[in-house]
């Protein structure tokens, strides 16, 4: 069976290991190597497209030079000819050439300016932006093939998230089919990936050390150290220490809500105006309609509320509305069988009548009723007088009051004839059609007929959400 496409059959990655070994040496697996059936799953998980075949040898010289006290040498990569170890200036100029439309430039600019200070904060580096003019470090958004060889060509969702060259080519290209966050909610955090790769533009290998920026592996926006003491013993053994005074760390929760905040560049805080329609700007993690016919759009913390043919009000906090719930969600939905809200997030999911849970909430919903963990969606559907949670490409059909999901389910999405599958919300609308939206692109599915009848931008063309401005969409390429 072909691997890709309609098939459920996994593609191999497009950064095939140098060896096994090596691959499973960096990922710390069993050092069998054979593309056993771990090392398999390892493989497909989402991660940095640059090759891990030096990343052992650089490892080990590293540590060793630890513990005799001497400085570690930054040798020739292979991977990339004619390229020295490191750069051979200490001031380096980077320049960001494109970003993703639905993220607003001047947050991006400063989640990118944030990954640059944390190797500067604990090297004796300095970066500065170069606006419009030649710079020794690129951060580009391409799809697919880019002429970067067929070992680079991007594999859309998931696999290879960026990859990068070390120096002095100095560029780092990220998947634009990706889906990009700059807060902890849904999609990959940008602000990550960037200070991942710039680590490689900066000369470091990949690093064996669970936690570290450097590991291959995607790693979640969390409220620990982003650096770990491998991170920083690499770059210092390429560049010396800092010499401002002692090693900043900064810690992840500095960089878990660039969505509710701005600041000018040169430091100063400032209220977003445009916060207003934020979500109009980028993607939304729910969405949901209840029996008045209002909109609740969901995103990181925050939720707006957008009446039939009326403007957008918010963002309020969802602890002001329903108390005890989590910092971001996986999925809503209101329930008109019963008048009540449902939302989910990891293994556990919330009932709301009014602003407090009902009795027994939140509770683990995964475990009692083989419901999905971290389901991309929920949608009340009126034919099965039932909520639907999605979940890759599947759909579970649920009881709300058992939370048990129904006999004979789950099922293939396949059902829902030309629904895409990872769809971050979903709601019928008053006109009785069901609207799927993922990333910046809706889906209007006819209930009787089943299948789509329409796909196209939301922000853009479906008026009824409230983006009064589309050509806040449009950001430069």
């Amino acid at each position: 069976e072909a691997c890709g496409g309609r098939s459920l059959a996994p593609c191999p990655p497009p950064f095939l290991p140098f060896s096994s070994r090596e691959f499973q040496w960096v990922s710390r697996l069993p050092l069998s190597g054979s593309l056993d059936a771990s090392t398999l799953h390892h493989m497909g998980l989402p991660r940095c497209g640059v090759n891990d075949a030096e990343s052992h040898a650089s490892w080990k010289e590293r540590t060793l030079a630890l513990f005799s006290g001497r400085t570690a040498q930054g040798g020739r990569r292979k991977r990339f000819l004619h390229q020295s170890g490191k750069w051979y200036k200490r001031q380096l100029t980077y320049r960001l050439v494109n970003w993703p439309w639905y993220l607003p430039q001047q947050q991006v600019r400063l989640a990118v300016k944030a990954a640059f200070e944390l190797w500067s904060n604990v090297s004796g580096l300095v970066f500065w932006e170069a606006l419009g003019d030649p710079a020794d470090i690129r951060l580009t958004f391409f799809q697919g093939d880019h002429n970067d060889g067929a070992d680079n060509a991007f594999d859309g969702p998931g696999g290879a998230l960026a990859h990068a060259f070390f120096p002095r080519r100095g560029e780092a290209h990220f998947d634009n089919d990706e889906r990009w966050s700059l807060d902890s909610g849904k999609g990959r955090n940008l602000f990550v990936v960037v200070a991942h790769e710039i680590g490689h533009t900066l000369g470091l290998e990949h690093s064996p050390v669970r936690g570290a920026l450097m590991s291959p592996y995607y790693k979640r926006l969390g409220k620990d150290f982003i650096l770990s003491w491998d991170d920083i013993l690499a770059i210092q053994n390429l560049y010396g220490k800092a010499h401002r005074g002692p090693v900043v760390q900064l810690p992840g929760k500095l960089f878990a809500h660039f969505q509710d905040w701005s600041q000018d560049l040169d430091g100063r805080r400032h209220q977003d105006p445009s916060l207003s329609s934020h979500y109009c700007w980028s993607f939304f993690d729910a969405i949901t309609i209840d029996s008045q016919d209002d909109l609740y759009i969901f995103k990181g913390g925050y939720y707006w509320l957008v009446p039939k043919g009326g403007k957008a009000q918010g963002p309020h906090p969802l602890r002001t509305r329903w108390l005890g719930l989590p910092p971001t969600l996986d999925a809503a939905t209101f329930s008109k069988k019963d008048g009540k809200f449902y939302f989910f997030k990891g293994g556990r999911c919330w009932r709301y009548k009014g602003p407090s849970p009902d009795a027994g909430f939140p509770q683990k919903c995964s475990d009692a009723g083989d419901l999905p963990r971290h389901p991309d969606t929920a949608l009340y559907f009126q034919p099965l007088h039932h909520v639907v949670l999605f979940k890759g490409p599947k759909y579970y059909v649920v009881d709300e009051e058992s939370f048990q999901v129904e006999p004979y389910y789950p099922r293939s999405l396949q059902d829902w004839g030309g629904v895409p599958a990872m769809a971050n919300g979903a709601l019928t609308l008053w006109d009785g059609f069901v609207y799927f939206f993922r990333s910046d692109q809706f889906w209007k599915f006819d209930p009787e007929r089943l299948q789509v009848v329409e796909t196209g931008k939301w922000a853009k063309q479906v008026s009824w959400l409230g983006c009064r401005d589309p050509g806040i969409n449009e950001a430069a390429v």
